[in-house]
């Protein structure tokens, strides 16, 4: 078996929701451009992975005062304030045009609809990471040994992601230009945490498509 056969791509959140679509709830600064380049990260794998936010009306994190957002509310399941964003049935809970929909990929996630819980990483339903979502186990049984993630965004929801699989035992890259970051200084820690977890972190598809 190749190394393409063992390999999946993660589209990780890549919804309007997280872009100036919607520019009242979460926007990362250039995550609208973002589906070209993840159609061309699949093409590295042959087992395409997908998730979304999949929030309701009034979760126990929201705020629309934008002064709080990233910071704690206190609660252990939830622990950072946002300003309400990927509600189900509303547009910025759709993917970016150009991304295949939800059933068109080999596995998908939704997460975050429970109004206590917040988690960011897609592997989990939960911060504490007691609830699996699935995914690890679909890609285990799927021979996966390598997962090439990006998506939305960088700082937050790809690097939680990215740190579960490594945990899970699988060798991970995330992709810088399939990704965008919320800020700065936090994508800064980010990958030094994700760097610090095991995970790779290169520039370009190309870079990589030319390695394999």
């Amino acid at each position: 078996m190749t190394m393409k056969n063992k390999t999946a791509t993660f589209d990780v959140d890549a919804q309007k929701g997280f872009t100036n679509i919607c520019p009242k709830e979460l926007p990362v600064p250039g995550g609208e451009t973002l589906a070209p380049v993840l159609n061309a990260m699949a093409d590295l794998g042959r087992f395409r992975v997908g998730s979304k936010d999949a929030h309701g009306p009034a979760p126990a994190w929201a705020s629309a005062d934008r002064a709080l957002m990233a910071t704690p509310t206190g609660l252990a399941e939830a622990p950072l304030y946002w300003p309400s964003h990927c509600v189900v049935g509303t547009e910025g809970f759709e993917l970016l045009d150009g991304l295949p929909k939800p059933q068109d990929y080999q596995a998908f996630v939704f997460k975050g609809l429970e109004p206590g819980l917040h988690p960011f990483g897609a592997c989990y339903h939960d911060v504490s990471e007691r609830l699996s979502t699935g995914v690890i186990e679909v890609l285990k049984v799927e021979g996966i040994e390598r997962v090439i993630v990006g998506g939305l965004a960088f700082d937050f929801c790809v690097k939680d992601t990215a740190i579960q699989l490594a945990k899970a035992g699988f060798e991970v890259i995330v992709v810088r230009e399939a990704c965008r970051a919320i800020a700065d200084e936090s994508a800064a820690a980010a990958t030094q945490a994700m760097l610090a977890a095991g995970v790779e972190i290169v520039e370009t598809v190309k870079e990589l498509s030319e390695r394999n």
